[in-house]
């Protein structure tokens, strides 16, 4: 099993904080609809799990007001290097260096825990919210955004499915290993959330297109989905020969995807979710 925090501290983290404008932007759709669930109102405290470079902090810092507080925690010390310098001059806002399944965060400290795409890699979830909802003042709330299946969501299976075919299919992981794709399926979400004890657990489905690349040219947004996804993994180690094979065989499938601003436009599905503290 991949070790997440080694991983989101290695050349992971540094490719999202180097694109970390263009990744925000493609993922924006979905952390507002998350934020919207969330309903965040003037003067709440708000955890964000897995806040990565900062750019959900910045909006929850937004919603929550200047009597609010907002905490990001976050595994990864070059992300959270980034989010600490885009959100210096937000005295409402701090970050923790850790990982939130286990870091002591203070029981009953926060009215809403958020994340987007930030909880669906915890190698024990249902002990990770356990330990979230403690958290929680009393009657809390959760709400995040997750992926939906792989196959729901071109924007990653179709350069998947095309890098396959001229390196191979890896052998899969178990269904639930932790991953980006891992709370795909809804029921195993609801019995997690069930276990960890949240109530009135909710799941909404979002979609929304997945943009690469600007140009006309495709290359540009060939090269971007090689670096996102599970495809990035697979190209992990690969010589730079592989890695060319891998980006003409996702250029040769994007066309039927060409937007007319430049670039590319998957689509991507998700699940908002949202419960409340059992407590």
């Amino acid at each position: 099993m991949v070790d997440q925090v080694a991983y989101w501290n290695g050349p992971t983290a540094g490719r999202w904080v180097q694109e970390q404008t263009r990744l925000d932007r493609m993922l924006r759709p979905f952390g507002e609809a998350a934020l919207d669930s969330a309903a965040i109102t003037p003067r709440e405290a708000v955890l964000d799990v897995g806040c990565g470079c900062g750019d959900t902090l910045l909006a929850l810092a937004d919603r929550a007001g200047a009597h609010g507080r907002v905490v990001g925690i976050d595994p990864s010390a070059p992300m959270l290097a980034r989010a600490k310098e885009r959100c210096a001059n937000l005295p409402t806002v701090s970050v923790i260096e850790g990982d939130a399944s286990s870091t002591s965060l203070g029981p009953g400290s926060f009215d809403v825990v958020f994340s987007r795409f930030g909880v669906m890699f915890f190698p024990d979830p249902e002990r990770a919210f356990q330990h979230l909802r403690g958290a929680l003042r009393a009657d809390g709330r959760l709400s995040f955004v997750c992926w939906r299946r792989l196959a729901e969501n071109p924007w990653a299976s179709v350069p998947f499915d095309a890098v396959v075919e001229v390196l191979g299919r890896p052998e899969p992981p178990p269904p639930d290993a932790p991953g980006p794709f891992s709370f795909g399926d809804p029921a195993r979400v609801q019995r997690i959330l069930g276990a960890a004890g949240f109530r009135d657990v909710t799941l909404q489905r979002f979609e929304a297109k997945v943009a690469f690349g600007a140009s006309p040219s495709l290359d540009e947004a060939a090269q971007e989905l090689a670096k996102l996804g599970p495809v990035a993994r697979l190209l992990e180690d690969r010589d730079a020969a592989a890695v060319s094979r891998a980006i003409a065989a996702i250029r040769a499938v994007i066309p039927p995807y060409a937007s007319a601003a430049g670039g590319v436009a998957l689509p991507g599905a998700a699940w908002l979710v949202t419960a409340r503290n059992a407590s």
